[in-house]
């Protein structure tokens, strides 16, 4: 492959009011680096990036691009190839169309998820080390995205034959087919999870956090200024993965996992993990079981050319929720 995909980059999503947006984030302990009438651009404590999110105001909600980040110009050419060869449309928003990032390339991938990808954003001052600004879960910076489609096993040979993403671990359903997969790019588990389900639609932006108490930090301060009922699911720990969770939705209903705990997947001999869809550690390690919202609901996703929200497909496997949690 002649480009380089470094890790999950950003989130655009249309949210409905931004003034209802704005505290409830800023109580999770993002930072607001800038701020108008139409737009929000938020970043974790650590990162360097102008933003890891950018909330548009719209009249409905939706997600308008996942984004990667590339090494450098030459990878954005060498997609566009790619993406021309097996006959996908892509769209250029030159560099100044966004604010604060470069050129950028957007195409539909094979599950119908908009992705983006950047080699520029704009820096800015990592607060890493600003402790008197940590507040809230303390967001350290981007780490995943996760996304219901209707067809796993396409959306997994998709990415590790063509885009070059590797597997940490995955499910398997019914006929032995995939029915979820966590591949990645940086060595984590993941910079992006697919589940089966009516998609396409985005079920979650994972966001790292420093350590699993940060997640009771963000729970106390959630409730404290008002946001209880906006905690979904958690905080527990996940079996696959590993990791600290906690799920909460934003006022227009996007979800964000608070997340912590994963591990190292660097080594080129790492092993794909292997889970039973019923196995009752797989979701929940410990900790309560999903609600059934968390299975059933997720935000719907934009066409890149025409702005407009996809229509969604019924899953190519069955679509239920694990016996463990019926």
């Amino acid at each position: 492959m002649d480009f380089n995909i470094i890790r999950a980059g950003r989130a655009v999503l249309h949210v409905t009011n931004l003034e209802k947006s704005r505290p409830f984030y800023e109580a999770l302990g993002f930072v607001v680096t800038e701020a108008d009438s139409e737009n929000i651009f938020f970043r974790g404590l650590e990162e360097h990036n102008h933003h890891s999110l950018w909330l548009k105001q719209t009249t409905e909600p939706a997600v308008e691009a996942i984004s990667y980040k590339v090494t450098c110009e030459n990878d954005l050419e060498e997609l566009e190839k790619l993406f021309h060869s097996q006959g996908r449309q892509v769209k250029w928003l030159p560099k100044g169309e966004q604010h604060a990032i470069g050129r950028a390339l957007r195409v539909q991938d094979v599950t119908g998820i908009p992705l983006e990808f950047y080699a520029e954003m704009e820096s800015v001052e990592r607060l890493l080390q600003r402790y008197d600004l940590h507040k809230g879960a303390k967001v350290q910076r981007i780490d995943h995205f996760n996304c219901m489609v209707r067809d796993v096993q396409s959306a997994y040979y998709y990415y590790v034959q063509k885009l070059g993403f590797a597997c940490s671990e995955y499910t398997e359903g019914e006929q032995e087919k995939i029915w979820a997969a966590w591949l990645h790019r940086k060595p984590s588990v993941h910079d992006v999870a697919f589940m089966n389900g009516l998609g396409p639609r985005l079920h979650h932006i994972g966001f790292w956090l420093k350590d699993p108490m940060s997640l009771i930090d963000g729970c106390d301060v959630l409730a404290a200024a008002g946001y209880s009922a906006n905690i979904e699911r958690g905080p527990g720990r996940h079996g696959l993965s590993n990791a600290f969770f906690l799920y909460v939705r934003d006022p227009d209903g996007h979800r964000i996992e608070l997340y912590n705990g994963d591990y190292l997947t660097s080594d080129p001999d790492f092993k794909p993990i292997k889970w039973d869809l019923d196995d009752p550690m797989r979701q929940t390690f410990w900790g309560h079981q999903a609600p059934d919202c968390w299975f059933d609901e997720a935000s719907e996703v934009l066409d890149i050319l025409t702005g407009q929200k996809l229509p969604l497909q019924e899953p190519k496997l069955k679509k239920s929720k694990p016996q463990f949690v019926m």
